[in-house]
């Protein structure tokens, strides 16, 4: 069997369900233990998404890796700590960093940037951008030590391109930091043998875009006519960028955004 990343140890933020799951998945099946940190580790069921063991941790070690899963509000500094703390007493390493944890997650205010509360500009801020720079720098001194790790950050199509109208906006700055973050540092970590990269996903049908798309408009078939490629995305075609990203198939890549939408930036707005 191809195990590219055996003996390694990566962090998914975000990896109970959905785009997370994915990515803990495929990096299990390349050889990885994986540990999965999650605010709600149980948070497959609130969509109703299927999975092969009680957990998702549960299913990497049913692959035959090791795995754990920790449950912590990655905003805050104190659980970032414990992560990255049982994450050394359990494995001794941290190889992979995957910034996953995020999201278009405004509780009390529209999507435009003039209809944005304080309060929802303070949660898109700290569940996207706030969480990946102190994960980053948590993983930082422990890769500086190895000479060697691997950060694959997760920003998005509206960090690269603005949508019609101006939706989803503070959500898409949020995103647009994370992708000039990662370009920082890349040039700051490339000299200590880290490599720092991103996906940038589009439209991708995860179990709660499916559950939310008539109600929110996401995920129709006219989204997905208008790409060049004429489909919206599976959590597969991230999965497979993340293998690149995190094996040595891009041992010479860093400071790049990948975008994984179907070429939807290709049509400006």
């Amino acid at each position: 069997m191809h195990e590219p990343l055996k003996g390694k140890v990566a962090i998914v933020t975000g990896g109970a369900r959905g785009l997370g799951r994915a990515y803990a998945l495929r990096l299990a099946g390349l050889g990885a233990d994986v540990v999965v940190a999650d605010l709600n580790l149980d948070g497959a069921r609130d969509w109703n998404e299927t999975l092969s063991a009680d957990s998702v941790p549960a299913e990497i070690e049913a692959m035959g890796r090791r795995s754990i899963g920790v449950q912590a509000d990655l905003s805050k500094p104190q659980d970032v700590e414990r992560i990255f703390a049982e994450t050394m007493r359990a494995f001794g390493r941290v190889d992979i960093l995957v910034n996953n944890a995020g999201g278009a997650i405004a509780r009390d205010s529209g999507p435009l940037a003039t209809q944005t509360s304080q309060a929802d500009y303070d949660l898109l801020m700290d569940a996207n951008l706030r969480s990946t720079l102190l994960c980053c720098q948590a993983a930082a001194p422990i890769m500086q030590e190895q000479r060697s790790g691997v950060i694959v950050n997760v920003t998005s199509q509206t960090g690269v391109s603005i949508l019609p109208g101006g939706l989803l906006a503070v959500y898409g700055a949020a995103k647009a930091a994370v992708a000039m973050l990662t370009r920082n540092l890349a040039s700051e970590l490339g000299p200590h043998g880290i490599r720092v990269n991103a996906i940038a996903p589009g439209i991708i049908m995860t179990a709660r875009v499916a559950a939310q798309a008539a109600a929110r408009g996401i995920g129709t078939n006219s989204q997905a006519d208008s790409l060049p490629l004429r489909r919206l995305g599976t959590v597969e075609d991230c999965a497979g960028v993340l293998e690149f990203l995190a094996t040595d198939l891009s041992q010479y890549v860093t400071g790049q955004v990948i975008c994984a939408d179907g070429g939807a930036v290709l049509a400006p707005n």
